[in-house]
């Protein structure tokens, strides 16, 4: 059993409310909390793939691999044309996501 009196979050009292309600209708805590783990889940996974769409368009246009393109990136070889800026944050919003899907997993 989880105790979420110690769970401390920063939101409106309106919110506050609202989740109060859904937390006193569930009946399976154990199938609420994985329904969320689940759906945290499908939304990186989708986001996962709209970023590796996203990057195969430079991949495609600079004809390098992100993985090379990052290498050589943050080694300085590259320009920091506004092409380059958006490629190498795509880039790092797709490992931070990935890192997140992992630990959730």
């Amino acid at each position: 059993m989880i105790n979420f009196q110690n769970l401390q979050l920063s939101i409106q009292p309106q919110t506050e409310e609202k989740l109060k309600k859904i937390f006193n209708q569930v009946q399976d805590a154990e199938k609420f909390a994985q329904n969320i783990i689940a759906y945290q889940i499908s939304e990186l996974q989708k986001s996962i793939l709209n970023l590796k769409l996203d990057l195969l368009e430079f991949e495609q246009k600079y004809q390098m691999s992100s993985t090379e393109f990052n290498q050589n990136f943050s080694q300085g070889l590259l320009g920091d044309s506004p092409d380059f800026m958006i490629w190498s944050g795509l880039y790092e919003l797709l490992c931070q996501n990935q890192t997140q899907l992992q630990e959730l997993q």
